[in-house]
């Protein structure tokens, strides 16, 4: 079943079954799918997989400001929808799979000190886009060039 699919199924099921905090998250997600059908890269797995993960991200990041505000209840509205969200991504790889592609690009690009940092991680970040955090990806290519 593609995204957008899933998304208004899952839309439909939530209002019928009156989870308004579900609902919420998941018209965001639409409104994020429905942008990027109109615009001129359109909607693509890859594509979608990085708007979603950029909503998490944003939504993550607000909670934190609300918590710094003493705003716990907005802060929880914001990673219920963010965990919503997320159940619509691709598993996260683990560190130690991060570590076998990172090393696997440092072999192909021929890296051998921390200099060549740039190389690695343009080709990390390629092959590991939508299934790893950049800055989890960043250490580990420093902690492997500098070892």
């Amino acid at each position: 079943m593609e995204l957008e699919e899933k998304i208004n199924a899952d839309i439909k099921t939530a209002m019928l079954a009156k989870d308004a905090k579900k609902l919420e998250a998941l018209r965001a997600m639409k409104s994020v799918v429905l942008l990027l059908k109109t615009s001129p890269e359109g909607l693509s797995e890859q594509s979608a997989t990085k708007a979603l993960q950029k909503e998490v991200k944003k939504r993550r990041e607000t909670a934190d400001i609300y918590h710094k505000q003493n705003r716990a209840d907005l802060a929880e509205v914001e990673i219920q929808q963010a965990d919503v969200i997320e159940s619509y991504l691709p598993k996260p790889l683990s560190a130690e799979e991060i570590k076998a592609e990172v090393q696997k690009v440092i072999a192909q690009v021929g890296a051998t000190s921390a200099a060549d940092m740039g190389k690695v991680m343009g080709a990390a970040s390629k092959a590991l886009s939508g299934k790893a955090d950049g800055k989890a990806i960043s250490e580990i290519v420093k902690q492997l060039l500098s070892a």
